[in-house]
């Protein structure tokens, strides 16, 4: 039976063979980063740590450990510029991988395991250690915090985690570094796994353990007024981001070739859904992506559909009708659509209708365009519905007569 030193080394050779390294970003926690450091040299010796400008003990301390790589910030700078510099410094050195701890002996190093297992399952990854918010100690804010912070995230990918918030994770920083981030302080956390998301690095899980001290001896430099504002204004502007380009960029992306059999046949033809919601689902999409609410109509159909329980991805799918190839056809019915109700004529060719003339002719007759897709609109969604529900009846016709 394997020892408990020969199951360190094990774990040790496990980080380099997946050149893997450890980051410990720390701001003035010098009762516990002394801990920290020594429990994660059993299982880890490439250590990066970042000193984010701390005021206490934790610089004499790690003066004691001349192995570790230390980044030292003259000044505070927030944890997520260190998690960022400490990115910076492991793909100069060649990793492909980073686990971040924090300093605040939160977590267990000897869970370091359950990352490097996960890895070598879904190479590439992000992964996250979702934490018992159901332990001994937890504080309620930080259940309801991670509650609101899991539903921003499915809001802004549409996928589910069982814990965003936790900072233990593992990083794939060979394919981050060519994503832009722009925050520094604590929501670059949220930034980081939604941006990983959209560009299309998995973002899983992994239960890990989870110690709170007690109330009298927990440290935290969350400052909830400033901290809660910053993570406000950023979901504010990722969920804008999302509605107006990357859902619809997430979703075609699963338009490939390989995926359309399996797509029709779960979720086009899927037998739990009747011909009628699968119908509404193609009006809904139809009607939303020619009605004239630029910029917001992948989201609000995408809102409308869950609100109604109809099929997100038919919805989604049918709403691309104002993906930009098909955009000009739906301008042009739609100023058409406007002449034959308002009986004008805007004098707009379909061959001509990105010429800078016919550019200012609709512009200067928009109330055409404005009534004309509206009416178009409502117009496709019916006549999407009706197609849609007697194609999907006579496949339930034929498949019941075999």
């Amino acid at each position: 039976m394997e020892s408990e030193s020969q199951k360190k080394l094990s774990i040790k050779q496990q980080f380099k063979t997946l050149k893997c390294c450890v980051l410990i970003p720390t701001y003035n926690n010098g009762k516990t980063i002394e801990k920290i450091i020594q429990s994660t040299l059993e299982y880890c010796d490439d250590v990066i740590i970042v000193n984010d400008g701390c005021t206490d003990s934790t610089s004499t301390i790690l003066k004691r450990y001349p192995s570790l790589m230390i980044i030292n910030h003259a000044i505070n700078k927030g944890k997520g510029l260190g998690l960022r510099n400490g990115f910076a410094k492991a793909v100069e050195l060649g990793y492909d991988y980073v686990i971040s701890i924090d300093s605040d002996g939160q977590h267990f190093p000897d869970d370091f395991i359950l990352f490097l297992n996960k890895i070598e399952q879904v190479p590439g990854s992000l992964i996250i250690g979702a934490r018992n918010m159901t332990s001994e100690n937890v504080p309620s804010k930080s259940t309801f915090g991670n509650k609101f912070s899991n539903f921003w995230f499915w809001a802004e990918t549409g996928f589910s985690l069982p814990d965003t918030q936790s900072g233990f994770r593992l990083y794939p920083v060979q394919r981050l570094k060519k994503i832009w981030f722009f925050t520094t302080k604590f929501e670059f956390e949220i930034e980081v796994i939604v941006k990983a998301a959209w560009h299309g690095i998995s973002v899983v899980s992994v239960p890990v353990k989870v110690y709170y001290a007690p109330k009298e001896e927990r440290i935290s430099h969350f400052i909830p007024r400033i901290d809660s504002t910053r993570i406000s204004f950023l979901n504010a502007y990722l969920v804008t981001l999302a509605l107006l380009f990357w859902h619809p960029v997430m979703l075609l992306r699963k338009m490939t070739f390989a995926n359309f059999k399996k797509i029709w046949r779960n979720e086009i033809i899927a037998s739990h859904e009747s011909a009628e919601k699968k119908a509404i689902s193609v009006a809904v999409g139809l009607f939303f992506g020619i009605v004239p609410i630029w910029g917001f109509q992948f989201g609000l159909a995408i809102i409308t559909a869950i609100y109604f329980k109809l099929n997100k991805f038919i919805v989604g799918l049918t709403a691309q009708i104002s993906f930009p190839p098909l955009i000009p056809f739906v301008l042009y019915f739609s100023v058409k659509t406007g002449e034959l109700f308002l009986n004008q004529d805007v004098h707009i060719s379909l061959n001509k209708l990105l010429s800078l003339e016919s550019l200012k002719q609709t512009i200067s007759n928009l109330y055409i365009y404005f009534i004309g897709a509206t009416i178009l609109s409502i117009l496709v969604a019916i006549f999407g519905f009706i197609v849609t529900w007697l194609i999907l009846k006579s496949l339930g016709y034929l498949q019941k007569s075999k």
